[in-house]
């Protein structure tokens, strides 16, 4: 399962701002000469951690929508006979499953229709 790009960019400057402030706090308790080693090797971590995930994460579309679902595997919430709920990508939506199944058994999203998704049973 991929992660947005918003969740990326959210994880990398909190990792980023872990740096800075651990090269802030170096800073301020390491005695003289070593407090501008840390700091220096701290901060240059900062700016490639920065760097990496801008070039990474930059270009990619956010990815969004109940399209996104198509093609995933879910677990039956409840007994699908034909409608009931699945849980997918940690979110529970209601379900159609025109083969049934029971709850607990591993299915795929093959479509959605409206703001139901459509689900097969994975064979065992």
């Amino acid at each position: 399962m991929r992660r947005s790009r918003t969740v990326l960019a959210g994880s990398a400057l909190a990792l980023a701002a872990v740096f800075l402030l651990v090269a802030l706090a170096l800073l301020i308790v390491l005695p003289s000469p070593w407090r501008y080693v840390g700091f220096g090797v701290c901060f240059i971590l900062f700016v490639g951690e920065v760097f990496f995930w801008n070039t990474r994460v930059r270009g990619r579309r956010a990815q969004v929508g109940v399209q996104t679902l198509i093609g995933q595997r879910a677990i039956a919430a409840s007994a699908l006979r034909p409608d009931g709920q699945v849980r997918v990508a940690g979110e529970i939506w209601h379900a159609r499953c025109p083969d049934g199944a029971d709850e607990g058994d591993t299915v795929t999203v093959i479509a959605r229709e409206k703001l139901t998704l459509v689900v097969e049973r994975v064979p065992a």
